[in-house]
């Protein structure tokens, strides 16, 4: 029976992609990444598109493995954003649950603007 792999944390993937992160440092340390990372979540909004107007919204197996590949794109690109304004993933997501979870408590999960 085949091992199963110990799970990931997000402060791990912080510091394995930064091993990866071979890319221009002009201007400012967090433009690359950023523009990356718009890039990489505008190809998932493009297959997602694509599958609305071709296959009726059903996303089968070749997609979904499509979609892996580019949500771990736009992880990278989020990781390396996170690094270079001296931002931990595992904060950010700390952060963006309690906010949630605050926002469900009050009723305001729906609604406009951030601060509710």
């Amino acid at each position: 029976m085949a091992r199963k792999e110990a799970p990931l944390t997000f402060e791990e993937y912080q510091e394995e992609s930064r091993k990866t992160a071979i890319y221009p440092e002009v201007g400012k340390p967090y433009v690359y990444p950023a523009l990356g990372l718009g890039g990489e979540a505008g190809e998932v909004i493009e297959t997602l598109k694509k599958v609305l107007r071709d296959e009726e919204g059903e996303i089968d197996e070749a997609t979904k493995e499509n979609l892996k590949k580019e949500l771990g794109d736009v992880l990278w690109y989020l990781s390396n954003l996170a690094e270079k304004l001296n931002l931990s993933l595992d904060e950010i997501a700390k952060k963006n649950l309690k906010k949630l979870a605050s926002r469900q408590k009050r009723d305001v999960l729906h609604g406009k603007g951030d601060e509710r």
